[in-house]
């Protein structure tokens, strides 16, 4: 491990601002590869981020490239499924019990987060684990129960 300790939030910058000034950090991110850094901004900006990596790689004399190693990368799917009913399918008893199934079977090794977008009627769901066939399984169970309703 790096030594860096992950502390989680609310998807959205401003979640992740608002946790990052209750614990006293300054660099956060979310998963969309927004980073923010609050001794510079409020918000994430992606050029701000890479001049600031920029220039600490700069003045260590690492090579990019040798970091690259220590990136251990987990199989994720992130799907947006449309959907028209003018209720919200994630309070559809049936999708509830499924998204217990699912969080059940990816036990502690991996990681479901299933939201509603704020701006669309979309239904965001991002499954990650070691096992890429159970990722897989797992979107295409949940993308056909709520294409479904």
């Amino acid at each position: 491990t790096l030594g860096i300790k992950l502390h989680r939030a609310a998807v959205g910058d401003r979640y992740v601002v608002e946790a990052m000034r209750q614990k006293e950090l300054n660099i956060g991110g979310e998963k969309s590869g927004h980073i923010v850094m609050t001794d510079y901004s409020t918000t994430g900006d992606g050029i701000l981020a890479a001049l600031h990596f920029l220039s600490i790689l700069q003045g260590s004399g690492v090579k990019a490239s040798s970091l690259l190693n220590a990136f251990q990368p987990i199989p994720q799917q992130l799907v947006n499924i449309t959907f028209n009913s003018s209720h919200d399918p994630l309070e559809n008893p049936d999708v509830k019990n499924l998204l217990i199934e699912c969080e059940s079977r990816l036990g502690k090794l991996g990681e479901m987060i299933v939201r509603k977008s704020g701006t669309e009627p979309v239904i965001r769901v991002m499954v990650q684990h070691d096992d890429e066939a159970l990722v897989s399984s797992i979107v295409r169970k949940i993308s056909a129960k709520i294409q479904g309703l």
